[in-house]
């Protein structure tokens, strides 16, 4: 059985201006969120390409950290509402016989 997520954010709603001085250009925190998360995963793809077999165990220990910290990042910038189809379907059941 395959579930497929939605993903709802309020970063949109929440959106802060700062402003950049040296180029004077105007960056809401979506783009700043969007620039780290593009950075995050280009290093999960470089460390993905990395050859480990050459890698002692420290550093191979280090890459997991490393990866556990950007997957974990990753998950808290997206901060939305996971609905699989499954529980799509409840509700919309719920709501036809409810109402």
């Amino acid at each position: 059985m395959v579930f497929g997520s939605i993903n709802t954010t309020n970063a949109a709603k929440k959106a802060s201006v700062t402003r950049d001085t040296s180029n004077t250009t105007i960056l809401t925190t979506v783009d700043i969120l969007q620039q780290d998360a593009n950075a995050m995963s280009l290093r999960l793809i470089e460390i993905k390409a990395m050859d480990k077999s050459i890698m002692s165990p420290a550093e191979k220990k280090a890459l997991r950290k490393e990866v556990r910290a950007i997957n974990n990042a990753q998950v808290k910038n997206g901060g939305g509402v996971y609905l699989s189809v499954g529980a799509i379907i409840v509700i919309l059941l719920l709501l036809i016989i409810l109402l």
